[in-house]
């Protein structure tokens, strides 16, 4: 009985007098202090970022004194509005393009022929057309031919012959060499009726830049960059025409394109 009382004397007087143990090694940590609480609850919570600041440009307009012009087109922040005249000038250059074009292509200008017989019987064309200009770069003369050689022409002027000469350029016209003619095929005897005797081929020998120069097929074919170019030229006719003829073919064509929309069973003809 001594011994017990003695024990729990031991345990108490341990309990009274062991100091705190610190927060790292207690088994429940501390209570948080309640005004910690109340500042958290206190400060605002941001759900949104920050507006933009207003730039310069917005700044500066709204301190402009109010009796001053309007501002220019390289110092507003809209544009003037384009003027009534140069507006109505483009829809009349537009509308002189419709009424000028054929083929049902605004691109391509020029006038309606209609039936053109040929001396020949297997010469002439059906609905011919007289072709001036096509994606706006001129022929050297008018030309007659179908609308599917006018269309093929229009293309490959537009997609290759322009990209091409575009830094040396631009190309302003192409000269024709031979268009429409009631022949046989290079004019010789007993030959088959050369597609120019059907309105389906013209011949081009030169282009002819904005500042003059003319990059002709007979001496560039061999001369760099022109070389290069008519080159690159030549090869992308081969698709929108059937028949591409170089200064590679033969002597007959050693100074200009042969171009045709003649078809063949094994595809595009081009050499």
């Amino acid at each position: 009985m001594t011994l017990k009382v003695l024990w729990i004397g031991l345990l108490a007087l341990s309990a009274t007098k062991a100091p705190a143990a610190p927060l790292d090694q207690s088994l429940v940590p501390l209570s948080r202090p309640a005004e910690s609480i109340v500042l958290a609850y206190a400060q605002p919570t941001r759900l949104r970022p920050a507006m933009r600041p207003e730039s310069a440009q917005v700044i500066a307009t709204a301190a402009r004194p109010l009796d001053l012009p309007s501002l220019g087109p390289d110092t507003s922040l809209m544009p003037y509005k384009r003027p009534k005249a140069v507006e109505q000038q483009a829809l009349f250059k537009k509308r002189k393009l419709r009424k000028g074009s054929v083929c049902g292509d605004i691109a391509i200008q020029g006038k309606a022929v209609g039936k053109v017989p040929g001396r020949i019987k297997a010469c002439g064309i059906k609905d011919a057309v007289q072709v001036t200009s096509v994606s706006g770069v001129a022929l050297s003369r008018p030309s007659t031919m179908d609308c599917g050689t006018a269309i093929a022409l229009n293309e490959w002027v537009d997609k290759s012959v322009k990209p091409t000469f575009r830094r040396r350029g631009p190309v302003v016209e192409l000269q024709v060499a031979a268009h429409y003619a009631c022949r046989t095929r290079n004019n010789r005897t007993g030959a088959k009726i050369s597609e120019h005797g059907k309105g389906r081929a013209i011949d081009i020998s030169g282009f002819k830049m904005a500042d003059g120069e003319v990059v002709t097929v007979l001496n560039g074919w061999r001369k760099n960059p022109s070389k290069k170019q008519l080159t690159k030229i030549w090869r992308n006719a081969c698709g929108p025409f059937g028949t591409v003829l170089g200064p590679n073919s033969d002597r007959y064509h050693r100074d200009h394109f042969h171009l045709d929309t003649a078809r063949h069973r094994r595809g595009p003809y081009c050499r």
